[in-house]
């Protein structure tokens, strides 16, 4: 009898929120998790919960070099991947009275860059590895235009033509490429979000989700479903209506750094 080896996946954000809910879920098929996260301790706590499953590849992934020395790590490890899930991003909102260019840069660096330099580092390793799948995290901001999202939209809005481009030039080296669009998601970063949100998933119910449909390689995961039912015909809109949608959700105060 041959017996089929673990599948091997490398996830980034694997530290929390649904990167954390994503861990458990690979974990719980007895696939090999190479995991990714600034946060060391979690991942250990991971690996401990699941000896010999995980590879721990801790480091900030806006760090070029410290992307290579994860590539070279998993290479010497494993020498192959199959699943390459890039989840890690940050999301910053921009307050337009005071626009501040080094939110733009750190949320670009961080959500943008630090995904091409782990498609980089991975490609070499889906070549060599079975079946091959590469997902990226969008956002469903990419489809309307929201008020103070200049900085993350425009990381997201790179991220997604970026990951479409990238899918044309890797399929004749037989790596499929799937984009994920969640809406609003519970995470670390959901308390910044002082609007209402609308249809807000769980991160284990989106991990869920995610992984039972990664398994037939679609071209875009789009969730909750009825948000992104809403939510699609908007970014159809012309762009005067667009803009009136926008201004409804802007705050009526916003804040004023520089006064006490």
């Amino acid at each position: 009898m041959i017996l089929t080896p673990p599948r091997r996946y490398w996830l980034t954000g694997a530290s929390n929120g649904v990167g954390a809910a994503l861990a458990e879920e690979i974990l719980k098929t007895g696939a090999h998790l190479a995991a990714s996260s600034r946060l060391l301790a979690p991942l250990k706590a991971l690996s401990q919960r699941y000896p010999g499953q995980v590879l721990v590849v801790a480091g900030d992934l806006t760090n070029s070099q410290t992307v290579r020395e994860i590539g070279e790590q998993i290479a010497t490890q494993w020498g192959s991947l199959d699943t390459v899930i890039l989840n890690a991003g940050t999301c910053e909102y921009v307050e337009a009275r005071q626009f501040d260019t080094s939110v733009v840069e750190h949320v670009v660096r961080t959500n943008l860059l630090a995904s091409s330099y782990c498609i980089e580092a991975a490609i070499p390793l889906l070549r060599a590895g079975i079946a091959p799948h590469m997902v990226g995290m969008a956002s469903s901001v990419t489809y309307l235009p929201l008020p103070r999202a200049e900085a993350y939209g425009a990381s997201k809005a790179g991220m997604r033509h970026l990951f479409e481009s990238l899918r044309i030039d890797v399929a004749e080296l037989g790596i499929e490429v799937t984009m994920v669009s969640p809406g609003f998601i519970d995470n670390p970063l959901k308390p910044k979000n002082d609007f209402p949100m609308p249809l807000n998933w769980a991160a284990d119910k989106a991990a869920r989700d995610i992984f039972a449909k990664i398994k037939d390689r679609p071209l875009e995961i789009a969730l909750p479903g009825m948000f992104m039912a809403a939510l699609w015909p908007m970014s159809k809109f012309p762009g005067r209506m667009k803009l009136a949608i926008g201004k409804r959700m802007v705050r009526s105060n916003p804040p004023i750094m520089d006064q006490p």
